[in-house]
């Protein structure tokens, strides 16, 4: 493990209060959770992916990995865990503003009380993870100082 000004490592600094592993957790489960009821939707159709719900499919498989690694990366306090956290929030972000457009336009998709619930809390968690991403930039270029 990288070892940075006065002894602390990177895996002190990413840990520092449990920060980032507790906001990636929360982000990580509603967009697999949104994945699950994007399936009910046939967002596949939305998008108009390839291959229809075979390319769905494929599509959540590494889009899922991506988001269980980083995971991983984060709870062993890696030097990617950073880059991880910061995709992991993009997706809760994106998945938010994505689906508010749909909405504008007029999609009648993911309506339902639970499905709106889950991303307006891929958005909360994903702006979280983002704020604790910040923080642990913010120690780790204060320590390379």
């Amino acid at each position: 493990m990288q070892v940075l000004g006065a002894g602390f490592t990177i895996g002190s600094i990413l840990t520092n209060v449990n920060l980032m592993p507790r906001s990636y957790f929360w982000t990580m489960l509603f967009l697999i959770l949104h994945q699950i009821d994007a399936a009910y939707w046939k967002e596949w159709e939305m998008f108009h992916v390839p291959g229809g719900v075979q390319g769905f499919l494929v599509f959540n498989l590494a889009a899922i990995a991506l988001v269980l690694a980083g995971y991983r990366h984060v709870l062993l306090a890696t030097p990617q865990a950073p880059l991880y956290a910061g995709i992991c929030a993009a997706l809760g972000v994106g998945t938010c503003l994505i689906h508010a457009g749909f909405a504008l336009a007029g999609l009648e998709q993911f309506h339902l009380p639970l499905s709106m619930a889950i991303i307006a809390l891929c958005l909360a968690s994903g702006v979280w993870l983002l704020r604790d991403l910040r923080r642990v930039r913010g120690q780790l270029a204060r320590q390379a100082a």
